[in-house]
């Protein structure tokens, strides 16, 4: 038996709704719900959704990413954020969300497409402990 992965459903639903019509996507949208409901699967509908969501994204050329930091970026830090994110990804558009981390030391960690850079202080004195108390080769 296959096993029905939220991703898997969300990228069949993704096909079935391309370039169709607004009746053809409302009946499709029926038989969707159907499904979801026949399987016992309305309860998985929001993951399902917010992978349909990151392939729609992928589609448009979309990144999203989110960035925590202690202090609010100033308005060049998150200019050239975006910038870097956009070269690292190809993407066409980056949607930051911005979150004040008060745990943080400093810096800041960004997340985007199930990648994670972490530039905080505390990461980067976690390793330089490392570097430190490695055993000698």
């Amino acid at each position: 038996m296959a096993i029905l992965s939220d991703n898997n459903i969300a990228h069949a639903i993704y096909l079935s709704l391309k370039d169709k019509s607004l009746d053809e996507a409302h009946q499709t949208h029926k038989n969707i719900l159907a499904f979801l409901a026949r399987k016992h699967l309305l309860g998985r509908a929001a993951a399902i959704l917010l992978h349909l969501k990151k392939i729609i994204n992928l589609e448009k050329g979309i990144v999203s990413a989110t960035v925590s930091s202690v202090h609010r970026l100033h308005e060049k830090e998150e200019k050239e954020l975006v910038h870097f994110l956009k070269k690292r990804y190809s993407a066409k558009e980056i949607t930051l969300t911005k979150i004040l981390d008060q745990n943080l030391l400093g810096g800041f960690r960004v997340e985007a497409n199930d990648e994670v850079i972490d530039l905080t202080i505390k990461n980067k004195i976690m390793q330089l402990q490392k570097y430190l108390t490695r055993s000698a080769v």
